[in-house]
């Protein structure tokens, strides 16, 4: 038994003619009524009586109509759906993310992803930059965020935003009064660094800043994410340099300025995958980071 029988089937049953049948099927009617007449062999049962208007069904084929009709729709929802997959519209995308990524870009990105493809099932796991590369390599995720990536031969780099970097400064702290602070003032506080972790990363950003201004910070602490920098800054710990997507971090007693006449203080934020993906499912992932960016540089130019 093949579809084509199930087909031809059904067209009989409803048209309950040969004839008619064959013409809605588009052949003619010796091979329709041959391929009935194989089917009933095959089965062992006869599924029409022949009438002198035409045919009409027996119990046996009445049965097999409703089992040929749930067979012709579930084929075709298999259809539709390997369709969908096909286009990046079904499936599951597992997602690496990070610390202060998380802040800001990523889940409005994320949300947007999930609006346009809400038949996909996105799967959000926590990872450092290390992980995530690890990961990609193993294809336990399609997709990673994260910054400051050196180029590597078999992951791919799409930029999602340049942030400016902010001061999170307590609100006693005499850089607090200030309603822009220039970068050099820096040298003179002791400062939290985050993350540590797979080099480069964010710390030697801001050392590369610092050197760059003539001078190296006084590290007070080294921590793991934007969170804990943030917290010890309300602790009273020192000054810490964040990404303006962290901002949204609201700790009592903690105040974010903007440099002064900086404008090389940014850091990107970037998405990663395979080189060698091509699949659907992540075209379309990527063409949502592209709106994404495209809508936030329109807005930086506005």
């Amino acid at each position: 038994m093949d579809f084509r029988q199930i087909k031809y089937f059904i067209a009989v049953a409803e048209q309950l003619n040969f004839g008619r049948a064959a013409l809605t099927l588009n052949i003619s009617q010796p091979p329709l009524t041959r391929q009935i007449q194989q089917l009933e062999e095959e089965m062992g049962v006869h599924l029409f009586i022949r009438t002198p208007k035409g045919v009409e069904l027996t119990q046996a084929g009445e049965l097999f109509l409703q089992e040929a009709l749930n067979i012709r729709s579930l084929l075709e929802q298999a259809t539709e759906r390997t369709q969908r997959a096909g286009q990046g519209r079904l499936g599951r995308i597992d997602v690496g993310i990070f610390g202060s990524g998380v802040l800001g870009t990523i889940p409005k990105l994320i949300l947007q992803f999930r609006n346009a493809y809400p038949e996909v099932n996105v799967v959000l796991h926590t990872m450092t930059k290390g992980e995530q590369i690890e990961a990609l390599r193993q294809r336990r995720i399609t997709v990673g965020f994260n910054r400051l990536l050196e180029p590597l031969p078999d992951i791919e780099t799409q930029l999602v935003r340049n942030e400016r970097l902010l001061v999170a400064v307590n609100e006693s702290h005499p850089l607090a009064r200030e309603d822009a602070i220039p970068f050099r003032e820096l040298k003179n506080h002791p400062m939290i660094l985050f993350p540590s972790g797979m080099r480069p990363n964010f710390i030697d950003r801001v050392m590369d800043l610092c050197r760059r201004e003539g001078f190296l910070p006084k590290v007070s602490q080294e921590v793991g994410d934007a969170v804990t920098g943030v917290a010890l800054v309300a602790s009273g710990f020192g000054i810490c340099l964040v990404p303006e997507s962290a901002t949204t971090l609201r700790f009592p007693g903690v105040v974010y300025r903007p440099f002064k006449n900086a404008p090389q203080a940014t850091v990107d934020l970037s998405c990663i995958y395979r080189r060698d993906d091509r699949s659907p499912l992540l075209m379309a992932f990527l063409e949502v980071v592209k709106s994404v960016r495209d809508e936030a540089e329109e807005d930086r130019q506005l």
